[in-house]
């Protein structure tokens, strides 16, 4: 890992009223000495400049970062040549007790894109680097600071869409997930460790009985991580979202709908059918879940080219939905297009919304669960968009058919990453193996083989078994000044 300073401006670009720019590295200090001036030294240093400055000597400064103390700020002003660029804070974290583990300076400016691209451009000039998206996550967890599993969690804080990403983000970066793979870790190697013994030294390990010891204590981890897998797309909806397309007959009133949970007119609405001709997406926070919607063209036969090039997409984005919102226009007696629309939901989690339900209903809750008797796992709400009615009750059947009524994992650990769970996966193929040559008598030297891969596994999630390849690709995904 390159030594060299870094630095970057680790707030958004606008017109805030503050703005931070990070600087880590052995020289963090110094870089940000030679352009900061204490309070003190500000008007010793301008009567310096006024009764002109001896030739080639630098102005003696009392107030030297160098020689602060960690955790303390220090206010000051820093300047270019003779001029007063900012009033700023600067915050001194000594390695290791930062956050990249390094010595790092933090200027605390006004906000504003020109003071911090000036700012920025003196630390550079002053012998620091350009940081790279997420190097300073990227330096904490090369120098020992965070695992990879916390160091991904960072990302996952900073983009969180809803309060239980958030908290399952927290729980990541605390260690959750870290400390159950290092747990299962250390029981792998455990039984690595006294199967190499046994093989080196049969006279003082009994291996009589052993298999099914081990088979025992793999039953175990194997069940945690299985567990771990299955709260894997719990993770991913927390994540991103539930995937939720909105289909129906044109005219059943799925923009009306999107345009209720979203409070605004964002849908158009009229009363020519197959006004929707291409999908309209909007992320909507409900009650906390976040749920991003996609409200797609009515479902019918037609020989309009771009309203059939509509209901393919439709189709299309209904296959690879976590959950399917179908409109039923329940004025209106169903016809085809619902049969049609019915095939599409099978093996799918869905809600049936019967829409204008304050008119005089012509599909009844009967009629359409008759239709729906082969089908499992859906809900049937009565609603009217255009009298707000039913929307309460949408969020409660949401909250209960993904998460069993409430959205709380504070007691459990909860993976939400595809590259973990990926791993998991493969560690368990390894159980599998391993209980195989346990099944058919081989020798306990084949068990090491497979135990080492699954412990190989496991150790990618928390970056222990990781190449330089991922670890870049992992942090290329970070932003700037984080």
């Amino acid at each position: 890992m390159r030594s060299d300073t870094i630095a970057a401006i680790a707030t958004a670009f606008s017109e805030a009223g503050i703005g931070i720019i990070r600087v880590s590295g052995e020289d963090a200090f110094g870089i940000v000495d030679r352009i900061f001036l204490g309070k003190k030294d500000f008007p010793a240093f301008f009567r310096w400049k006024e009764e002109g400055s001896p030739e080639g000597k630098e102005f003696q400064k009392t107030y030297i970062l160098e020689r602060a103390k960690t955790y303390t700020l220090h206010y000051g002003y820093i300047y270019d040549g003779e001029k007063i660029i900012d009033e700023v804070l600067i915050s001194v974290m000594r390695a290791p007790g930062s956050y990249t583990a390094e010595n790092v300076a933090e200027i605390n400016c006004h906000g504003g894109i020109l003071i911090l691209q000036k700012i920025m451009e003196l630390v550079v000039k002053n012998g620091a680097r350009v940081a790279e998206p997420g190097e300073f996550t990227k330096r904490a967890f090369l120098n020992g600071r965070m695992d990879l599993s916390e160091a991904e969690a960072v990302m996952d804080l900073i983009q969180s869409k809803n309060e239980f990403a958030l908290e399952a983000s927290v729980n990541q970066l605390k260690g959750s997930v870290s400390s159950i793979i290092k747990e299962l870790r250390s029981r792998i190697i455990y039984e690595i460790a006294f199967i190499e013994s046994a093989l080196d030294d049969p006279e003082n390990y009994d291996t009589d009985g052993y298999g099914e010891r081990l088979s025992s204590v793999l039953y175990e981890i194997d069940e945690k991580a299985e567990e771990l897998i299955r709260h894997a797309d719990d993770g991913r909806i927390l994540k991103e979202g539930i995937q939720t397309v909105i289909i129906g007959k044109p005219n059943a009133g799925k923009s009306s709908f999107l345009n209720e949970l979203l409070g605004e007119e964002k849908a158009i609405v009229t009363d020519i059918a197959g006004t929707t001709r291409d999908a309209l997406e909007e992320n909507i926070r409900l009650g906390g879940i976040s749920l991003h919607m996609i409200d797609t063209a009515g479902i019918r036969k037609t020989e309009d080219t771009v309203e059939k090039i509509g209901v393919e997409k439709a189709r299309k984005y209904a296959k690879e939905a976590d959950l399917i919102v179908y409109i039923v226009d329940s004025s209106v007696d169903l016809d085809e297009s619902d049969e049609e629309i019915l095939e599409i939901l099978k093996d799918k989690h869905f809600i049936v919304l019967l829409n204008k339900s304050d008119l005089d209903m012509a599909v009844t809750e009967n009629q359409i669960k008759e239709k729906l008797k082969d089908f499992s796992d859906y809900e049937v709400i009565r609603i009217s968009a255009l009298q707000h009615e039913g929307i309460e009750e949408f969020e409660e059947t949401v909250r209960r058919m993904f998460f069993g009524g409430k959205v709380s994992f504070n007691n459990e650990v909860i993976i939400t990453s595809m590259r973990h769970k990926e791993a998991l996966l493969e560690a368990r193929e390894s159980f599998c193996m391993v209980r195989r040559s346990i099944e058919d008598g081989m020798s306990e030297d084949f068990y090491s083989i497979d135990l080492m891969n699954a412990y190989a596994a496991l150790g990618r999630i928390i970056g222990e078994e990781v190449g330089d390849d991922l670890v870049n690709e992992i942090f290329e995904k970070f932003c700037m000044g984080k």
